[in-house]
């Protein structure tokens, strides 16, 4: 079994991405600059955003943090959002979920113009996707596809079991799971909530992504010798043992899943650092202008 290790991963990543960006900034270029709104005070969303802060200016970008209180109106923050489409200093723009209830994420993920949504959630970069034409990528599942290639990881024809169907993994896994490319060119299924016995589909993974947010929901009786098991799921479960009183778990129950894997990522430290390089990697793209010009 081999654990993949996002953490490092990301690392190294991230050292290339800051070579571009002193790259840029030599030529008299400024650095890319990413504006993130929070709203609220969820304590995920709060590790989450400061996680993407930290690791924004460890690379040498620019970074602003926008924050409301959950009471601020859907208007505020969609006058807000238009503002920041017409700053020309601002390159991307992600609003960190989840979002008060009276706050529609539609809206939100729409308001954002699509050469500024570096999270690749408006329909325009979903669709793009969907057409295989140049886009932002989501920034989970580009993260995902990194580890798969950095890891080499054969997918030519095997079949990728997603269990999960959200915009923001499981469906874009799927298409870039099915594409022709490499990564890529697997049979895919796609599960979820209402799949009647689950199991049936994921014992048939050769790669078997987990992406429905119920903490350690795949077990060892679900999944085949030597799959390779890639855990994007990431909950809070209270433990009071722990310092800060949770510990974080994944959709894999890991200690007796990984016996069974040739590859299998652990939580925290795998898929979520590479979430955060997806997001750079975008607003990267961004700041040069190619994707949309």
């Amino acid at each position: 079994m081999t654990l993949i290790d996002g953490k490092a991963t990301a690392e190294e990543y991230k050292s290339v991405i800051r070579q571009e960006v002193a790259a840029l900034t030599a030529r008299g270029l400024r650095a890319p600059h990413l504006a993130v709104m929070l709203i609220g005070n969820n304590g995920a969303s709060e590790t989450y955003v400061a996680n993407k802060m930290k690791t924004c200016r460890d690379a040498g970008f620019e970074a602003t943090l926008i924050r409301y209180e959950n009471t601020v109106s859907e208007r505020e923050v969609l006058h807000k959002i238009n503002e920041i489409n017409h700053n020309t200093e601002i390159d991307g723009l992600i609003v960190q979920s989840p979002f008060p209830n009276h706050i529609s994420p539609q809206k939100i993920n729409e308001a954002i113009h699509p050469a500024k949504d570096v999270d690749g959630f408006h329909p325009v970069n979903a669709g793009r996707l969907q057409q295989n034409k140049p886009c932002y990528i989501a920034a989970t599942p580009k993260g995902i596809m990194q580890l798969i290639e950095r890891y080499k990881i054969d997918t030519q024809g095997k079949h990728c079991v997603i269990v999960g169907r959200s915009n923001i993994v499981g469906m874009p896994m799927s298409i870039l799971m099915s594409r022709n490319a490499k990564p890529g060119n697997c049979t895919v299924t796609v599960c979820h909530s209402k799949t009647v016995n689950l199991a049936q589909y994921t014992l048939q993974a050769d790669i078997l992504i987990a992406a429905i947010g119920v903490p350690e929901m795949i077990t060892a009786s679900m999944v085949k010798e030597g799959a390779v098991v890639i855990d994007v799921g990431i909950t809070r479960v209270p433990d009071t043992s722990a310092r800060n009183g949770f510990r974080l778990k994944g959709d894999v129950k890991f200690d007796e899943v990984a016996p069974r894997c040739s590859f299998i990522t652990p939580v925290p430290g795998g898929v979520g650092p590479m979430t955060i390089i997806g997001l750079l990697q975008n607003t990267l793209l961004a700041a040069k202008h190619a994707i949309y010009n």
